[in-house]
């Protein structure tokens, strides 16, 4: 946990503690918030010094029981989409529907933390990030949110949208991370910046950034959508969609870095692997 510009080891506080999903069980048992618990640990806490945050390898900040995501949540140009698939009105359709999309994406063995390497897929020609805010779920309630890296297959989905789960779910194909914010200490998920870049070598290709104010669905029904007649585990984070996508004469190539900083919540950094 970091507060006031500190870092601290709340497993320290008591042995009883050892994941984020601890927290949450407490705070359910206790009928308590997940930052009410974290004040109480504080003190037994230990705080960690720059250099063994320095040595530590980061890790995925919570072990998903699975990812969702939500697509056409926000208005991509219609030559993007004509770029990208051979029936462009099916996003259109979508995006003015009252069900959105939500699908599949990823299980915890497919999913990586800052700093680890993402992947694009070696039978893929067009491979792109797609920065999300993440939404955080405990038994379908929304406790927090987090930064997404939905890595996605344009080549494969354009050639018939009924690839999409080929497209969207392989190894390594998301990222989650740095951290979780907690639902209580974001004001409005609503409206936060998000910006994203993409390096190669000391180039920067891509930086541009955007609102999650441009959403045109709410996290809330995004939400109930996922859960809704669908038998959820008890942690489960479910992203966001996004309108942040590079130009079609872009793909990326192993060894680029993508970072992804969403306000309020900090920066999700990671390389390119082939896999």
């Amino acid at each position: 946990m970091e507060t006031a510009g500190s870092a601290y080891d709340l497993t320290a506080a008591t042995g009883q503690l050892h994941t984020f999903e601890d927290i949450l069980r407490t705070a359910a048992v206790t009928n308590d918030s997940i930052d009410a618990i974290a004040d109480r640990l504080l003190e037994d806490a230990a705080v960690l010094s720059d250099g063994v945050l320095e040595e530590r390898v980061p890790e995925v900040p919570i072990l998903s029981g699975e990812v969702w995501a939500a697509g056409v949540t926000y208005r991509i140009s219609e030559k993007a989409r004509k770029a990208e698939s051979a029936m462009p009105d099916m996003y259109l359709d979508v995006y003015e529907s009252d069900r959105p999309e939500v699908f599949f994406k990823a299980t915890p063995e497919r999913t990586v933390g800052p700093d680890a390497g993402v992947g694009i897929r070696a039978d893929s020609e067009w491979d792109v990030p797609e920065p999300e805010l993440g939404i955080v779920l405990f038994e379908g309630s929304i406790v927090g949110y987090t930064i997404g890296n939905d890595m996605s297959s344009r080549s494969i989905e354009g050639q018939n949208p009924l690839y999409l789960p080929q497209a969207k779910v392989y190894d390594r194909c998301c990222s989650l991370g740095p951290c979780i914010r907690s639902a209580d200490s974001i004001d409005d998920p609503h409206d936060l910046e998000m910006w994203m870049t993409v390096s190669r070598d000391d180039d920067v290709l891509y930086d541009e950034s955007t609102s999650t104010s441009k959403m045109v669905r709410s996290v809330d029904e995004l939400v109930d959508c996922y859960v809704t007649h669908n038998a959820v585990p008890d942690v489960s984070v479910l992203l966001t969609g996004t309108s942040l996508v590079p130009d079609e004469e872009f793909t990326l190539r192993e060894g680029d870095t993508v970072e992804i900083g969403l306000e309020e919540i900090g920066t999700l950094s990671n390389t390119v692997v082939e896999v």
